[in-house]
């Protein structure tokens, strides 16, 4: 069905969506290259929300010469107004003769009508070129799209015997710089950062991406039922953090907001957060992708109660022993068959230490 050239093609379309990684949010990350007689013409990816999408900056890049070309775009052209006009009413003009997408794009607002649309025009349109490899690109905006909360990534730092805090809470530095680095990237990409009052109060964290550039930081988000982080906590300067409760407290309430936090009040019936209410939440503010650094208490309850996706461990070359906090605080096992399956994603070495990107054995 397809060729070597359009799979070539398409990697080359996918390439230039990356570069789109830490910028386009709420919107996916899209690459696009126009084709004519077996040369590229024209290129283009989505920068960031509100932006031309990269159909038309490849379209205007191309001109004239897209008539009767191909068209290689890393998601279904869109077939709707939103910030932008629809793309396939752009590729309808230009008289583009064929269009192949990775894959259909997940908004309901879209979801096939893109290439029917290209289609009654007269257009050859299909997709399924590398569609895994478009998916995993986007597999924040998919997941918000299609099951109404994003994608959860959690990131943990441990020893090799699986600690990632002493008993005191201290943990900082288990790994090395460059697995610092690399946890620094992954931040970057997420639209938001989780963390739990725990481990604002043991290591007062910022939170924020620093070890790699970005143009913009993620929005920082702490867990706390009570109200208890402290007016001073590093994680509040500058703004840009949503602090979830489960109380409401006007008094506590008053100091967090005064230090720029925005407070939403999500409790359950234990008088904890509600975990599911704050992921439908984040979805409701067009968060794709949520990465978590947090404690073992909320790693624990996070993993319980479904709503980790992926884990990405960094294990150093250290023991700590026994008497050091653990990745999750889970129920004790009495027998093998409740352990939870994963599937090993990627495995590497980040300067001294391992990495290891897992995902449930479900996922």
């Amino acid at each position: 069905m397809f060729s070597e050239a359009d799979y070539r093609f398409m990697a080359r379309a996918l390439q230039l969506a990356r570069r789109g990684l830490y910028t386009t949010a709420p919107n996916p990350r899209v690459g696009c290259i126009v084709v004519r007689d077996g040369k590229i013409v024209g290129e283009g990816w989505h920068e960031k929300a509100g932006a031309p999408h990269a159909e038309v900056n490849a379209l205007a890049a191309a001109g004239a010469r897209a008539a009767g070309a191909t068209v290689y775009v890393a998601l279904e052209p869109c077939a709707h107004h939103g910030r932008t006009p629809p793309c396939a009413e752009a590729l309808i003009a230009a008289n583009v003769a064929r269009v192949v997408a990775a894959m259909p794009d997940p908004n309901p607002l879209v979801a096939g009508k893109g290439l029917a649309a290209l289609k009654e025009a007269g257009i050859a349109a299909e997709s399924g070129v590398l569609e895994n490899e478009a998916r995993e690109l986007n597999v924040g905006f998919v997941a918000r799209m299609t099951r109404g909360r994003p994608w959860v990534r959690m990131k943990l730092a441990a020893s090799l015997d699986g600690k990632t805090a002493l008993l005191n809470g201290r943990s900082q530095w288990i790994t090395g710089a460059a697995a610092r680095r690399d946890g620094h990237a992954w931040r970057a990409r997420a639209c938001a950062v989780l963390t739990g009052i725990g481990t604002v109060r043991d290591d007062d964290p910022q939170l924020t991406v620093r070890a790699v550039a970005t143009p913009r930081q993620p929005l920082r988000v702490i867990v706390d039922s009570r109200l208890e982080t402290p007016p001073a906590a590093k994680v509040l300067a500058g703004g840009g953090v949503l602090v979830a409760a489960a109380v409401k407290d006007d008094a506590r309430m008053r100091v967090l907001r005064d230090q720029g936090a925005e407070i939403v009040v999500l409790p359950n019936a234990a008088g904890k957060v509600e975990l599911g209410d704050l992921m439908r939440e984040l979805a409701r503010r067009e968060i794709n992708e949520v990465h978590v650094e947090a404690g073992f208490k909320l790693n624990g309850s996070l993993l319980g109660e479904g709503f980790v996706d992926e884990l990405v461990i960094y294990l150093a070359p250290h023991l700590i022993g026994d008497a050091a906090r653990g990745m999750f605080h889970l129920p004790q096992l009495d027998d093998l068959s409740g352990r939870r399956g994963l599937k090993i994603h990627d495995l590497r070495m980040v300067g001294g230490d391992i990495r290891v990107i897992a995902r449930p054995a479900n996922v």
